[in-house]
């Protein structure tokens, strides 16, 4: 039994990729997407057609709506492939701004149900910004699932938690590259800082009894990927998820609710103050949280000008 198949024995396996073959080929329950996977994923061939259709379509809306179609087109795709559920971002541009994403959060639901698709089946995708967590509190009050995106610390995780939200995607690889960065180390293993965070965001959420789900997401390596076997969910890149195919060592269960109700974690009281106090306390968290908001709104405005030249 090769490493894939043995770790979705402790966790569920998730496809971080627009790629609708990837998704054939490993069998993943859900699938993740985002504006940078989105745009690489149009400027392939075999997905062009879908950008063309969107466009020829919706010839009389909106550069912001042909987008909402476009995205709701690769989400359809993706259902047909999965048993699952969808994560479709909102607009990385609207994550200070809790009304326009809850909006935008609207919009995405009642497309997918028009298309006869359960909003069960569909998470949207938020930046973990203060904003951002209290859009999702409002959404997940009307069953409309969330994703929060963008997740580097514990703060976010806690108020993720405390707004219910559904689902929260730390990102361990974008803290190791944090890290090797500063030190000029390359850290694997348990000792990753990336998988520290995860394990102690997990750690917390079973100890407090916090129902919402923990995706590990943005991984570097197959280590970081089996050094949180056991969580709830890892949505991985089809190189990774390739690796794993490929290799026939063990896969051992490194996070249980004993271990995480027996940690030395304590509650965090949070409110707005006292959660962007803390976000600004930890460096990395904040350039992080900074520069992904920026790379995806970049990759939005480059999608925005590839719709613009076929109009």
């Amino acid at each position: 039994m090769n490493q894939l198949e043995q770790l979705k024995k402790f966790t569920t396996v998730v496809a971080d990729t627009g790629d609708f073959q990837s998704m054939q080929a490993y069998t993943p329950r859900d699938a993740t997407t985002n504006p940078s996977l989105i745009l690489k994923a149009v400027q392939k061939p075999e997905y062009q057609p879908l950008l063309a259709d969107a466009v020829a379509r919706n010839a009389d809306k909106s550069t912001d709506q042909i987008i909402d179609q476009l995205l709701i087109s690769f989400g359809l795709k993706i259902l047909e492939i999965v048993p699952g559920r969808v994560s479709t971002e909102t607009d990385a541009r609207l994550s200070f701004d809790t009304e326009a994403t809850v909006a935008k959060g609207r919009q995405l639901i009642a497309l997918y149900e028009a298309a006869g698709i359960p909003r069960e089946r569909v998470l949207i995708k938020i930046a973990s910004t203060w904003e951002g967590i209290r859009a999702a509190e409002i959404l997940e009050k009307e069953g409309i699932r969330c994703n929060m995106t963008l997740l580097f610390c514990l703060a976010q995780a806690a108020a993720c938690a405390e707004a219910g939200a559904q689902l929260i995607s730390p990102f361990v690889g974008r803290i190791y590259d944090w890290f090797k960065k500063q030190t000029g180390q390359e850290i694997y293993g348990a000792d990753d800082p990336g998988v520290l965070s995860v394990k102690r965001i997990y750690n917390y959420y079973r100890k407090f009894g916090y129902k919402t789900e923990i995706m590990g997401a943005s991984f570097r390596n197959t280590s970081q990927i089996l050094e949180l076997a056991g969580c709830d969910l890892l949505t991985i890149s089809p190189d990774l998820l390739q690796k794993l195919s490929d290799s026939e060592s063990s896969v051992l269960l490194k996070l249980n609710s004993e271990t995480a109700s027996a940690s030395n974690l304590e509650k965090i009281e949070l409110n707005e103050k006292t959660f962007r106090f803390m976000l600004n306390e930890d460096a990395m968290a904040s350039e992080k949280l900074s520069e992904g908001i920026r790379l995806f709104c970049a990759d939005t405005v480059k999608l925005e000008a590839l719709i613009a030249s076929m109009r």
